[in-house]
């Protein structure tokens, strides 16, 4: 099968890119140096090829996706990064820790999120602590004291926990790598009140200057996008969503039946794979269609779209295929299909 027999619009990945993107980071970092992050692919037969290269503990999101890796026998240490405070949520958990189908950690920030670990039946945690980005994670200053709270409630714990997500995207490297010291700086310290052998974070865009960690939670690498492609790192893009051109005004613009509701703009607009030389464009996204112009389309021409953001993307669509060459358009071969079944809540 061809790319240009799927309906579209419809989500490639360069095969090749994949492989190559994910041996450059295991040579990095080997085995458990890298808890890949599936929130950035929601796809478990991708994180068996993560588990493949000797990757066997997964950094998750959500609830389900935890659910999900567990069901695909992925479960071997499955880390939620992310408060949990709802006994319910936490009870769907532990239901997996009890039936042996998963070992599951959680993070946790309060005494709130401890219980709620506590009652559905959890027995790992992190102590998730602020390094600098205004989201999820305790004062550093309290970090010894929920360690000992949690103790006390009967869980275990495994170590901290610390996302330094304001610097992934800062483009100089220097800058990059000076600011993520002064974060990691204090998730030692937090580290020091905490104990535990566990220090968990980092991401793509701090994969080779952050030291820190004993664990990185790297996930966009695999097939990349346009925002990270901008800090010149060793990985390639390799996502493409194939779009088919509906209208085309000759000498004006063109349709293409992919819009918002098909790529994630929060990080920017998608880029053309081929821009006709430099000619080409995109000019703006709405909800069905993504509107460029300065090349030569007709109706029915299949037309690459590079994504900006990895995540959301991936999230929007139920199946990803594998192909030989992601910038062929409708002449790449289809290698493979595979759902992308950790999407939901």
């Amino acid at each position: 099968m061809r790319a240009g027999d799927l309906v579209t619009p419809a989500l490639l990945a360069d095969a090749a890119v994949l492989d190559r993107n994910v041996a450059t980071m295991s040579a990095a970092r080997p085995g458990p140096a890298l808890r890949p992050h599936v929130k950035a692919f929601k796809c478990t037969p991708l994180a068996g090829l993560l588990a493949d290269a000797g990757h066997h503990g997964f950094c998750c999101a959500t609830v389900r996706e935890v659910e999900g890796m567990a069901a695909a026998g992925l479960g071997d240490d499955l880390l939620l990064a992310n408060e949990v405070v709802d006994p319910r949520a936490t009870a769907r958990l532990g239901a997996l820790v009890a039936a042996g189908t998963a070992r599951v950690t959680v993070a946790v920030d309060s005494p709130e999120a401890i219980d709620a670990a506590v009652a559905g039946g959890l027995r790992e945690v992190l102590v998730d602590v602020d390094v600098g980005m205004p989201r999820c994670g305790c004062d550093p200053a309290d970090a010894g004291r929920l360690a000992d709270a949690a103790r006390a409630a009967g869980l275990e714990v495994r170590g901290t926990m610390g996302y330094e997500g304001h610097l992934q995207h800062v483009v100089a490297a220097t800058e990059r790598t000076a600011r993520t010291a002064k974060a990691m700086a204090v998730l030692t310290a937090a580290h020091g009140d905490v104990g535990g052998d566990v220090v968990s974070g980092g991401g793509t865009g701090t994969w080779d200057c952050n030291d820190v960690v004993t664990e990185l939670q790297a996930g966009s690498f695999v097939l990349m996008d346009g925002d990270y492609a901008r800090l010149g790192l060793p990985f390639d893009e390799g996502l493409v969503v194939l779009a088919t051109a509906v209208s085309v005004r000759p000498g004006s613009h063109a349709a293409l039946d992919a819009g918002l509701k098909a790529l994630a703009m929060d990080s920017g607009g998608p880029t053309l794979v081929d821009d006709h030389d430099g000619a080409a464009s995109v000019l703006f996204c709405s909800d069905e269609h993504t509107t460029v112009a300065g090349g030569q389309w007709r109706v029915g021409d299949r037309v690459g779209l590079r994504p900006d953001h990895i995540d959301p993307t991936m999230a929007k669509h139920e199946v990803l295929h594998l192909v030989d060459d992601a910038t062929a358009g409708g002449d790449a071969e289809v290698v493979e299909s595979w759902p992308i079944d950790l999407r939901g809540w």
